[in-house]
């Protein structure tokens, strides 16, 4: 019997979207700063509880933004870690500056806190925490020793949006937290992102370098009666389009984030009985972290049996993925010096496996996953050792 492929990824439309894509053609403004870009705006800091919301073309445009609201010169440095996706890095590279790679932590495969302090330096001028699959990094931690050196901390929360840490909101702890709406995350607009600014102070100049550098913004409110260069930016602001479609997803923001969570504790409910045995190591959660369950993955015991698991699933119609390849021993990393021994990154990029995770994923698609797994694990019979 031949069985229907199960996709690693499927983008959800809640129905809304087209709907809300024709009123913004008929209102007649599909460029930047729209009535829909100011509503997801508002919906995200209302609901979130963060001061201020500037909607971005990415996540990557976020990032960016935020590297250069935070005061990043040449020369400078930015400590982050190696276990994340390269626009994390490349936002820093973009200011001239050089990225100080620390390890993570093996249990929530996050920054390690307990390494920050040996990595700052005299050109250090900010940290990048990534909350890894809307696990929170341990904040309060790293507030606290930002805060006695004088750095800003800029949330990569692309993975958290409605995920939280001691009640508050990822990306709302640290100076600026950058979401994205990618077609892979939680709730999409097929590219988009939005820059969260918790520092009042940077507000005005965050709206200026979003638009280009200009004052635009004061002469849409009416405050100059002309806009003209300012500051340094770019063309960050997304389409009124993108809106429309993301605001069909936030309406459905606790929703979605149920379906997920119904679907994760399914996934860990199958899966306890390989962990028990010593066949894999389900993700971490502690227990002041609040997950919007962005995705599924296992760690299994070293690359080889990883690396079967995703050609034997894939065999059964079954997709799988690995996930970030380490930043530090990349080309790129390498050709900036930033090669070093980052052990915990090494072990858990070569053994981590991602396994589909979207809205619709069905109870006997979840048990046909699981069953599948279960065979080709304990029939290769490898025991999990720990990632240190």
């Amino acid at each position: 019997m031949i069985r229907e492929p199960i996709p690693f990824n499927k983008p959800y439309l809640t129905g809304r979207e087209f709907i809300y894509l024709a009123q913004a053609l008929e209102e007649g403004h599909i460029s930047g700063d729209g009535r829909f870009t100011r509503e997801c705006s508002a919906l995200l800091e209302e609901r979130l509880g963060i001061d201020h919301v500037l909607m971005t073309n990415s996540g990557t445009a976020a990032l960016e933004l935020s590297v250069m609201l935070s005061g990043v010169r040449p020369g400078d440095e930015v400590i982050i870690p190696s276990f994340t996706f390269v626009t994390t890095a490349t936002a820093i590279v973009r200011s001239g500056a050089t990225p100080r790679f620390v390890d993570i932590r093996p249990d929530t495969l996050n920054l390690d806190e307990r390494q920050l302090e040996a990595a700052i330096g005299p050109r250090t001028r900010a940290i990048i925490p990534v909350h890894y699959s809307s696990v929170a990094c341990a904040m309060d931690r790293i507030l606290e020793i930002a805060a006695a050196h004088r750095l800003r901390v800029i949330e990569d929360a692309a993975h958290a949006v409605n995920a939280f840490y001691r009640g508050r909101a990822l990306g709302s702890i640290g100076d600026l937290g950058c979401f994205s709406f990618h077609e892979t995350k939680n709730y999409i607009s097929g590219e988009g992102g939005a820059v969260c600014i918790n520092d009042p102070e940077l507000v005005e100049r965050a709206r200026r370098m979003r638009d280009k550098g200009t004052d635009r913004h004061r002469f849409v409110m009416g405050l100059v009666d002309k806009y003209t260069w300012q500051d340094e930016g770019s063309s960050y602001a997304p389409s009124d389009m993108i809106c429309a479609f993301l605001r069909a997803q936030l309406e459905h923001l606790d929703d979605l984030l149920e379906q997920r969570l119904d679907i994760e504790a399914m996934y860990r409910s199958l899966f306890e009985p390989l962990e028990k045995d010593g066949f894999l190591r389900l993700p971490v959660i502690p227990k002041d972290c609040r997950t919007n369950a962005h995705g599924f993955f296992v760690l299994l015991p070293d690359r080889a049996t990883r690396d079967v698991l995703i050609q034997e699933l894939a065999d059964r119609g079954i997709r799988s993925a690995f996930h970030y390849i380490p930043l530090h021993s990349s080309p790129m990393g390498r050709r900036l010096g930033c090669d070093r021994d980052l052990p915990i990154t090494d072990a858990a990029s070569a053994r981590l496996l991602r396994l589909p995770m979207f809205y619709g994923l069905g109870t006997v698609q979840i048990e046909r996953i699981a069953a599948e797994t279960d065979r080709i694990l304990r029939r290769r019979g490898t025991p999990w050792t720990g990632l240190a």
